[in-house]
């Protein structure tokens, strides 16, 4: 990619029309074969992430996070597209700081969160959502960069699954300067179609953890962009886990059987000097 600039661009023009799959990688080797692959974009997994430094979820610092993100933009030449979690912080004035320097590393697009991390009380309050994606609404546009920026309702992975305040968060949010709207943990294409049809035309995005739909029925739906979260990290361990579990166990190796040869692998990786 030219510059970071060109890579907002060619990420922005992927939202006006079609339906596109951003998988997510978690290092720099599982970015360039997805790359390889040929994904038009890519974006990164807070998840995967966390579990590859040893860590759960949501538990990496924003300076890791940072690093992080910058790593990838520079690694692959399709536009990345970052977790950025709640902004790491709760005042508004403060996910502008956080988003401003995100801003600065070569990132095509991010995404806020309305979560607390808090189980007792999971979501932001509703006004408090709304000015926090204007915050990073105006500290993007003070980038100038063209970052997408990506507004995500939670409601259906912490506890609340309420079809109606998801749509009228996402509403609100797109009207605070979200470009595309996300409501991870939708399970069936009914509710799918409904968030779809409440926020046309502003792209949605629709996380796939399982089989429970495809590319094209989604792209029928009018999806626009469609991503994987951690998927593909927990199926990496899944594969490692079972594998190393037999060895442990059982003493047996029959299922490194099933790893992908070395040649194979290690022509997928280019040079270091990158």
């Amino acid at each position: 990619m030219s510059s970071s600039t060109d890579s907002c661009a060619i990420f922005r023009r992927l939202h006006e029309s079609g339906c596109f799959v951003m998988p997510n990688p978690w290092d720099v080797g599982s970015a360039r074969v997805l790359e390889q692959l040929g994904f038009p974009a890519l974006a990164t997994t807070s998840s995967g992430l966390a579990w590859s430094l040893g860590r759960r979820d949501n538990s990496v610092s924003r300076n890791d996070t940072i690093a992080h993100m910058r790593k990838m933009a520079a690694a692959v030449e399709v536009p990345i597209n970052a977790d950025f979690e709640d902004g790491f912080a709760r005042k508004p004035s403060d996910v502008a700081r956080n988003v401003k320097a995100a801003t600065t590393t070569g990132v095509a697009g991010l995404s806020i969160e309305d979560s607390t991390g808090d189980e007792a009380d999971p979501l932001f309050e509703f006004e408090l959502a709304v000015e926090r994606i204007g915050a990073a609404r105006r500290a993007i546009d003070d980038s100038g960069t063209g970052i997408v920026l990506t507004a995500r309702s939670e409601g259906f992975i912490v506890g609340r699954p309420e079809l109606a305040e998801t749509i009228r968060r996402l509403t609100a949010y797109a009207e605070a300067g979200a470009d595309c709207l996300y409501a991870p943990g939708l399970s069936t294409v009914q509710d799918v179609a409904a968030v779809v049809n409440a926020l046309a035309p502003k792209p949605v995005n629709v996380l796939v953890g399982s089989d429970f739909t495809t590319v094209a029925e989604l792209a029928d739906l009018g999806v626009r962009r469609i991503s994987v979260g951690g998927a593909l990290a927990r199926a990496a361990w899944g594969s490692f886990l079972y594998a190393a579990s037999e060895i442990a166990e059982h003493g047996t190796f029959a299922r490194l059987a099933a790893g992908v040869p070395f040649p194979v692998l290690n022509r997928r990786f280019t040079p270091a000097d990158r």
